[in-house]
């Protein structure tokens, strides 16, 4: 005889944790190439399930930069509001199809991804494709989140979306 399955109040297994049909999916960009496509599939994987798209954009003066003491939040605020709206636009046009929020937040981007990825059910992330070395010697974004997610991660590679023949 099988033990039964935890389950909650409504009766739903809960035993690998909720489910969610139309879960959320969390990308980040910065305006990149490979940040579009990161996005592309992003939107491409909401259209697909149904669930929400949480579009990320983050900006931050590292401690220590001689331009940190500048107080130009507002332009820096602003010019990254527009790298968002011209990512998305550029991406989602002015009719999605799908329900999305875009936010700009003041934080390391690894830290902002983490954070909006709690209760996401997929965080989607670019990848230049720099190399392993260059990825040691500069720092990864991607392998920090791949490394520390609450969620499962997708990084799409700089160049494979439009290789797909699926992609078309």
């Amino acid at each position: 005889m099988r033990p039964s399955a935890p389950t909650d109040a409504t009766g739903t297994d809960t035993a690998a944790g909720p489910f969610h049909p139309e879960g959320r999916i969390v990308v980040g960009v910065d305006g990149s190439p490979p940040s579009v496509e990161a996005l592309t599939w992003a939107a491409r994987q909401a259209a697909l399930t149904g669930g929400p798209l949480d579009v990320l954009m983050t900006w931050h003066l590292p401690v220590g930069d001689p331009l940190a003491s500048i107080d130009d939040d507002g332009d820096l605020l602003a010019d990254a509001e527009r790298v968002l709206a011209r990512t998305i636009t550029s991406v989602l046009g002015d009719s999605p199809g799908i329900e999305y929020s875009a936010e700009v937040v003041e934080a390391p981007p690894a830290v902002a991804l983490l954070e909006a990825a709690v209760g996401a059910d997929l965080l989607v992330l670019g990848s230049g494709g720099r190399g392993e070395l260059a990825g040691l010697l500069l720092g990864s974004v991607t392998q920090h989140c791949i490394t520390h997610a609450p969620c499962p991660v997708v990084v799409v590679r700089h160049g494979t979306l439009d290789s797909h023949p699926d992609s078309r």
